[in-house]
Parts: C-alpha cells; sequence; structure tokens
C-alpha cells in the first residue's frame, strides 16, 4: 500500500480580490522529504506555504485541492483546518514576532501546543518545556523570558520549538532565516537539520538563497507569475536550470551555490 504523502497538492488555485495569485500548482511531498519552493519576488511562494499550512489570510481563496496528514484542506472549516495544525503540520514564519506574542513567557507559549494538541495538562506542558529547548540548542532560563529579552536568533529558535513541539509530519517554514546575519542563519539551518533528522518531519522550505536551498532541500519548485516553470531534484535543477527564471535566479546567486555541479 502507498503511504499518504504528507502534502498533496494538485492543480490548486489560490484567488485574493478576484485576482488568481497562484495557479495550477501540483506538488506531493512524502514522508521525510525536504522540498523548496523558490521564485522572483511576487511569484506565490508564501501564499503556497501559507495554504499547506492552512493558514491563508483573510480574504484568500483556494480551490482545487490541497491535502495535508490526509486532510482536504480547500473548502474546510475553520475548525478542520486548526485540527491539522500542530501534529499534521506547523508553519515557522519569517518574522518571530508573528508567531511570538510579545507579552508571554517563552515557557507558557512552548506549553500552548502541547495542551491545545496532546491534552497534557498544565504541569505535563510546562514539565516539557526544558527540553523542547534543549532541542534547540537553548538553556531552561530562556522559558522565563519574554520575546522581546531574546535576540532574532534565539527567538527563532523558539518559534522552532514551538513549531516541532508535537511532532508534526510535516514542518513549513516561510524565509526563516531571512531576518537574521549569516552566522546565526548557518547555526538555526544546522539545528533544523538536526531536528527534522531526528524527528522524521518533512519540510516545504520558501527561500530565496540558493544557498540554503541547496545545503537543506533535495527537490525544488520553481514559482513565476502563480505557476510552476520547474521542478525537480535541487542539483539537478541549479546545475542544468532548463526554465529562464530558474537560470536567471542562478546566475544571479552564483556565489551561494558553488557546490552546485554537473
Amino acid at each position: 500500500m502507498t503511504p499518504t504523502p504528507v502534502a498533496d497538492v494538485r492543480d490548486a488555485r489560490i484567488a485574493a480580490a478576484g485576482a488568481t495569485l497562484v495557479d495550477g500548482l501540483t506538488l506531493t511531498v512524502g514522508a521525510g522529504e525536504r522540498w523548496g519552493i523558490v521564485g522572483p519576488s511576487g511569484a506565490g511562494k508564501s501564499l503556497t506555504a501559507a495554504a499547506v499550512a492552512a493558514l491563508l489570510p483573510p480574504g484568500t481563496t483556494a480551490a482545487g485541492s490541497i491535502r495535508v496528514d490526509g486532510t482536504e484542506l480547500v473548502g474546510a472549516s475553520a475548525s478542520a483546518c486548526a485540527a491539522v495544525r500542530g501534529r499534521g503540520v506547523a508553519l515557522v514564519a519569517q518574522d518571530s514576532a508573528v508567531a511570538l506574542h510579545p507579552l508571554l513567557t517563552v515557557g507558557r507559549q512552548l506549553a500552548g501546543p502541547l495542551r491545545r494538541h496532546q491534552g497534557l495538562d498544565r504541569a505535563a506542558a510546562r514539565a516539557r518545556v526544558p527540553a523542547l529547548l534543549a532541542e534547540v540548542d537553548l538553556p531552561a532560563e530562556v522559558a522565563r523570558a519574554r520575546p522581546a529579552q531574546l535576540s532574532g536568533g534565539q527567538r527563532q529558535r523558539v518559534a522552532l520549538a514551538g513549531a516541532l513541539a508535537c511532532r508534526p509530519r510535516l514542518l513549513v517554514a516561510d524565509e526563516p532565516t531571512a531576518a537574521l546575519d549569516p552566522p546565526v542563519a548557518r547555526a538555526l539551518l544546522d539545528r533544523l537539520d538536526r531536528s527534522l533528522t531526528a524527528t522524521g518531519t518533512a519540510l516545504l522550505l520558501v527561500t530565496h538563497d540558493l544557498g540554503v536551498l541547496a545545503a537543506v532541500c533535495e527537490q525544488v519548485v520553481v514559482l513565476a507569475g502563480g505557476r510552476v516553470v520547474e521542478s525537480g531534484p535541487v542539483r539537478t535543477v541549479l546545475a542544468a536550470p532548463a526554465h529562464e527564471v530558474t537560470r536567471a535566479l542562478v546566475d544571479a546567486a552564483a556565489l551561494s551555490v558553488p557546490e552546485v555541479t554537473a
């Protein structure tokens, strides 16, 4: 029996204010696979990530089929989408301020998903927090801090810990290192790689950095104008891009991907 993909997107269309922003999107992410989405600004990358994470913004609609962990999200109720998040799919956003409440301690915020999605009581959820912080190389005392007391890199690690707390089948990461300095970004990517390997979680990564793509992902989808223009194994696509958009991205980032060879 063929395993159910963690994400199965078929001819998906995403629209807002009467305009189609993503059209004809098809991709299938299997268990433990690592996919990247790249493309120029306005290509529809973040909208695609939001749709797969069951977090499309208000006023945005989807058609076609977007199935995550076996659940159809197109036309699903808010409660059905919420039920998929946590264990089925989790999101790490580009800006940790989106994921972290500025007035709540880190410990309280990490305990929240455990209570919502795993049914733990308050004491049991709090007891798990130090282990979650250790998984992203943060000390237990960070649990007492509020987001403003942490560096950008620390906040992104907390966001990653929260996203992986319930061991989702799929992690959607939308430019998670874009706001970080290069050394901090590399450290976060190393931690992300180790966490995915340890948990067996699949990845859908939106990135503008082809060096990050080559280091983290196995498969890639290239978007332009809201449509897929190329897809395939990362090293094959970057070594011999077939579409002009992909060629332009590779040419612009030549220094970022020196390890990619034909």
